[in-house]
Order: C-alpha cells, then sequence, then structure tokens
C-alpha cells in the first residue's frame, strides 16, 4: 500500500520525501516542511519522527540528517513518518519560538487547523503523528548545557506510562526524566491519544553537537530494531530516572561560576555556584535544597538577579 505525507508518497520498499505545506509566509509563498516516508519491503508498526519544533534545538535535525540515508526500505518491517522541520518560521531565524506569533511550538499540540500559525502547524503534524504506534519527538535543551536524556511526560497515573517508560528505555539516553509535562506538549498529548510518545533531549548546543548527535542516531536504531522495524535483538539497559526537576535562579547579578559538572551526584547543601563581581569578588552562593544529579546549566556566565542559572534532577532511581 502506498503511503503518502505532504507531497512524498512511497509504495512498499520505496522511500520518498517531500514537503507538507502548512500555511504561507508574509509575502504568501508556501510554508511546506520537510518530510519522508519510509515505506518497509515488509508490514509492520508506524514510527513518526520529528525534530525542531523548536527553532533553535537542531540537533534532533542532525539525527534525521544521518539516520534517513542509512534507511534500507528493503530492510525494513512497517512504515517511518519524518517531518524534519516543524517550527519553520523559527528554524529560518535561529530562534526558540515561532516569530510569526510569539509562541513556542512544543506548547501548541494538539494544535487548530485554523488557528495562529503555531497551532495549524502543530494540527498538521499532529495529524501525521498519530498516524503512527510510536512518536519520537527529538529535541535539546536548546542552548543550555544538558544531560543526553529522554523525558515521559504523560505522568505516572497515564494509561499509557509504562508503554512510554519502555519505549524511553529502549532508546536508550542512559538518563530519563519521568514528570509530567505542561499542557501542549507532544509528548504529554500523544499518548492522550493511544499512542507512546517520548521526548529524547538530545544535550544542549548553540548549532549542534557531534556526540549528542550520535547518541540520538543510536537511540532510532536502538527503537527500530527493539520495535521490530529492523532484524536483530535489541536488548534493554538500565536507566537512571529522575521523577523530580528543580532549578536554581541566581540570587543577584553577576558572573557565575559552576561548581558541579553534568551527571554529578548533588547532595542538600553543596555548593552549585557562586556569583562574583568582574573583579572576583563574591556576591552569593547558592546550594542544592535537595539529593540528585546535576542535569543542566545555563551557557553563558553572565546573570542577572533571578536568571535561570542550573537544574537537579532528584528522585532518582533505576528502571
Amino acid at each position: 500500500m502506498t503511503t503518502t505525507l505532504g507531497t512524498a508518497s512511497a509504495g512498499p520498499g520505496e522511500i520518498d520525501t517531500g514537503r507538507l505545506e502548512v500555511g504561507e509566509t508574509r509575502d504568501g509563498s508556501p510554508v511546506g516542511l520537510p518530510v519522508a516516508v519510509v515505506n518497509g519491503a515488509s508490514s509492520g508498526n508506524t514510527l513518526y519522527m520529528q525534530a525542531a519544533s523548536d527553532g533553535d534545538e537542531l540537533n534532533g535535525v542532525g539525527v534525521i540528517q544521518r539516520v534517513v540515508p542509512r534507511l534500507d526500505p528493503a530492510e525494513i518491517s512497517g512504515t517511518i513518518l519524518i517531518v524534519g522541520i516543524v517550527n519553520y518560521h523559527a528554524f529560518q531565524v535561529a530562534e526558540h519560538r515561532n516569530p510569526i506569533d510569539d509562541t513556542k511550538m512544543n506548547r501548541a499540540y494538539p494544535g487548530n487547523e485554523t488557528g495562529t500559525s503555531s497551532e495549524r502547524i502543530a494540527a498538521a503534524t499532529f495529524d501525521a503523528a498519530t498516524r503512527a504506534d510510536l512518536i519520537l519527538d527529538l529535541h535539546q535543551g536548546s542552548t543550555s548545557q544538558m544531560l543526553d536524556e529522554v523525558r515521559v511526560r504523560c505522568g505516572k497515573r497515564h494509561r499509557l506510562h509504562d508503554q512510554c517508560l519502555e519505549l524511553a528505555k529502549a532508546f536508550g539516553c542512559g538518563y530519563v526524566l519521568d514528570q509530567k509535562g505542561p499542557d501542549g506538549q507532544l509528548a504529554r498529548t500523544g499518548p492522550d491519544e493511544g499512542v507512546p510518545t517520548i521526548d529524547p533531549e538530545l544535550g544542549g548546543a548553540v548549532g549542534w553537537d557531534e556526540a549528542s548527535i550520535q547518541k540520538g542516531v543510536e537511540g532510532v536504531f536502538n527503537v527500530l530494531r527493539y520495535y521490530g522495524f529492523l532484524e536483530g535483538e535489541q536488548s534493554l539497559e538500565p536507566q537512571t530516572r529522575a521523577s523530580g526537576f528543580e532549578q536554581y535562579g541566581a540570587p543577584a547579578g553577576g558572573l557565575v561560576t559552576l561548581e558541579k559538572d553534568l551527571g554529578d551526584r548533588v547532595r542538600p547543601g553543596e555548593t552549585l555556584f557562586e556569583v562574583t563581581t568582574p573583579f572576583g569578588e563574591s556576591k552569593a552562593e547558592v546550594t542544592a535544597d535537595s539529593s540528585g544529579i546535576f542535569w543542566r546549566a545555563r551557557r553563558l556566565p553572565q546573570v542577572a538577579t533571578g536568571e535561570y542559572v542550573c537544574s537537579v534532577g532528584t528522585d532518582i532511581g533505576k528502571y
């Protein structure tokens, strides 16, 4: 059976690329998201994968750029639907939010086909995503430094929680944040439609980071093997799971010196960072409230009072 996504159309054993039209730019030119359909020679499940719903989160685009050339439809059972760049307008200007409506795209799902720019794009991609049996929504920690991790955002009481955790374990970044996400996230709304969904957060970089991209490429192929799209055994490795996430801001303006590295264990009362003047005079030290793992931190040293500095994953366990 031929499978289509936008203008991409592929019969069994074929791959095709095209565009998914989602509106027009300010000069009336069509806005078409780059899409691909990989239709396996054998029948099977459908995987949906997307990247750059936040326009400056480029590692997921790097993953897709490297994964698609390695996919041979003759060796695949099932179908893979891909939207390579979701937040078209933000991607063009290397910004996080869609500049047309000043919206964070990953708060706009399931979208509205007659709504704002972001809502229309969300509706079109959500329609494609919910055709699938599994959803991978590739992200990163914007331009901050962050662990390579996978987020399960449906909440522990959700009927698909275990299936989302299994998908996160199959992806296999090593770290999982298992915490209910904000309204409008694809990883929150996908499970509501009965589709296990995860949000791999592949590090954080200005531009992209090859180590995190490679982790994402490995994760995609882990999923393809585990769920039978590709032949080969894929074992599940234990993951370090955080169920909480504490964020810390600067109590004063100045320059930040981090006292922890990503992945370090943190104990209550340990210093996370110090704020100094340009002359090295100490203005404030911030200590951890809870035990956990140093998970994410700002990249630039200068801060204003109250500005975000770092995050600690808490309630740590293995699964």
